[in-house]
C-alpha cells in the first residue's frame, strides 16, 4: 500500500519484527493477544485505552516517515 502512496499503520506488540520487515508506521500495542486493549483495566479505562490506540494509529497515518517509526500510545493517567 505504501508503494502506491496509501499510508498504512500496523498496531502490534511485536515491534522488532515489524521493524525488521520494513513497516514504516508502527503503533506499539499492549500485548500479542491484546494489541488494541488491556484486559487488566476496568471496562471504562479499557475503552479509553482503545480510543488512544486508534487515535495514535490515525496520527501515524498522517505523519510523513521515510523509515520504520514507532508511535507510542499515550499512557493512562
Amino acid at each position: 500500500m505504501e508503494n502506491q502512496g496509501i499510508p498504512a499503520a500496523l498496531v502490534t506488540a511485536l515491534v522488532p519484527l515489524a521493524e525488521s520487515v520494513g513497516v514504516l508506521r508502527i503503533v506499539q500495542g499492549k500485548a500479542v493477544t491484546h494489541p488494541f486493549g488491556d484486559p487488566d483495566l476496568d471496562t471504562a479505562d479499557e475503552m479509553e485505552y482503545r480510543r488512544r490506540v486508534v487515535e495514535t494509529a490515525i496520527s501515524a497515518l498522517e505523519a510523513e516517515v521515510s523509515e520504520p517509526t514507532v508511535f507510542d500510545v499515550p499512557a493512562m493517567s
